[in-house]
């Protein structure tokens, strides 16, 4: 799949807004026309958050921290404790969790979203299960094990589950963070815990399109010796020749050779990631250069290898991040969405997100604060997404510009990121002013073919130009932008 448009629901957020006073909604009461608006948006890939079992019995136990007591308060003032829900990342079982609907509710979900051309995503936790998942009954044994000696040295990450008193686990965990209290960690040196965990897959493969995989990179041979140096019994579970992922991937892509894997990734190893098999990587890089970077790094990272982008994943905000008009500000999110919507790789983008949404909920929550919708972000979207559903932006080729300066002593036709599309007779002119004041530049274009004039339409607001083709060919198309404004032209 080329350039696709991908669309993160938070599955058990949005069930709630179809609650009636005699009902809880499940998925089979959202209604088609739901679905049919996303599909008239053009996106191609719906990621649903959260839609398997977890394990109640520790949401007392594990979400009452008092950090995260201060994000409820901060976030949702006026949260109850029925609001707690716990986290999705804490899977009991990969089945759908009951109160969002059956296995042929979320079967039945498929066949409606195939038929409108939209596939679908959920999640697949590759790390860990819920501390306390009903596995430690049947496959204790694919859990990372350990001592009383290290379990005294460390009872944070360490515990005893009720369901095993006698045996001790280590906790989830990411080696830069605290291990996350409510999981428990899957041992990637045990082949029987891989030989499970590509079961697993298989089966999620029979209820969905793909899966986006959490924190891909923590099962990397390397990073999980890493990360539990000194916890694994390497004598027993020595490590292994080969990486989970690239026998995985080719196990579930005999079957589903259409099946799309998408790994949240971090710490460079992305490329390393596509390499084993993935279709898609996020590219967190590009969001921390949109916000914090200048046009120069953002133009430097877009100069990566063909293959490297193509496999990107671009976003400004996800479930983790925090709401990018908030971060960023209207003006700049909006010049950062031209930006993603517009380069090769996958169009990554998070419900909220086109109605301005400035809270960034914690996981935790099964409820969400009533934000009132930002109508400039919104019509903005709505057009921009219209824009995009062309052709030219999935299918066309992509050529990154340069902007040259208007006269010798002004250089800010170096805030100025440029790109050409083009497919079939059709072309493409982004131009953004990724800065936040006015800039100027010349783009040259290359208008062999054209006649002594070239009849240019930006989209983004209908207005044309006539500009000779001789001028566009040698000295370049002049552009003039305020702060943070985009020329999208077609010709």
């Amino acid at each position: 799949m080329q350039n696709p448009k991908l669309l993160e629901i938070n599955i058990r957020l949005l069930v709630r807004r179809f609650n009636t006073e005699d009902k809880k909604a499940t998925l089979s009461d959202i209604p088609y026309s739901y679905w049919e608006k996303l599909a008239e948006q053009g996106f191609e890939i719906v990621w649903l958050m959260g839609i398997w079992e977890t394990t109640s019995i520790l949401i007392d136990r594990c979400c009452f921290e008092e950090n995260l007591i201060q994000s409820y308060n901060r976030t949702l003032k006026d949260w109850q404790r029925d609001d707690v829900i716990g986290s999705p990342y804490a899977i009991d079982k990969y089945e759908i969790n009951p109160e969002l609907g059956t296995r042929e509710d979320l079967l039945q979900l498929k066949k409606t979203l195939n038929k409108l051309t939209l596939l679908l995503m959920l999640d697949f936790v590759p790390n860990h299960f819920s501390a306390e998942t009903e596995l430690l009954k049947a496959h204790p044994d694919i859990f990372l094990e350990t001592t009383e000696e290290i379990l005294s040295s460390d009872r944070h990450t360490f515990y005893r589950p009720i369901q095993q008193p006698h045996r001790i686990f280590a906790h989830g965990r990411d080696p830069f963070f605290p291990a996350w209290i409510d999981t428990i960690q899957l041992n990637y040196y045990n082949l029987k815990t891989r030989k499970f965990m590509t079961g697993t897959l298989l089966n999620i493969a029979e209820l969905c399109d793909g899966v986006r995989c959490d924190m891909a990179m923590l099962t990397l041979n390397n990073v999980f010796g890493n990360t539990w140096r000194g916890v694994i019994n390497e004598y027993l579970h020595p490590k292994p020749h080969d990486e989970f992922w690239q026998s995985a991937i080719a196990t579930v892509k005999k079957d589903h050779p259409d099946f799309i894997f998408m790994a949240e990734a971090y710490w460079n190893l992305e490329w390393d990631l596509q390499q084993l098999g993935f279709d898609f990587t996020y590219d967190k890089k590009l969001l921390d250069r949109l916000k914090d970077g200048t046009p120069k790094n953002i133009f430097d990272h877009l100069r990566a290898a063909s293959a490297f982008q193509q496999k990107s994943s671009r976003f400004l905000e996800n479930h983790d991040e925090e709401r990018v008009v908030h971060s960023f500000g209207m003006e700049k999110s909006l010049a950062a969405a031209v930006i993603i919507s517009t380069i090769p790789g996958m169009r990554f983008f998070f419900d909220g997100q086109f109605e301005g949404k400035k809270v960034k909920l914690p996981i935790q929550l099964g409820r969400e604060p009533i934000e009132s919708k930002n109508k400039t972000v919104f019509n903005f979207y709505d057009k921009l997404l219209q824009i995009t559903k062309n052709e030219i932006f999935s299918l066309g080729e992509w050529e990154l510009k340069d902007a040259l300066p208007v006269w010798e002593k002004n250089h800010t036709n170096e805030n100025l990121l440029t790109w050409l599309w083009m497919y079939s007779s059709q072309h493409c002119l982004v131009v953004v002013n990724y800065s936040s004041f006015t800039s100027q530049g010349r783009i040259k274009i290359n208008t062999e073919g054209f006649q002594e004039f070239v009849p240019l339409t930006d989209l983004l607001n209908g207005k044309e130009y006539l500009r000779l083709a001789e001028e566009l060919f040698y000295s370049g198309l002049f552009v003039e932008l305020g702060a943070y404004q985009a020329h999208l032209f077609y010709y």
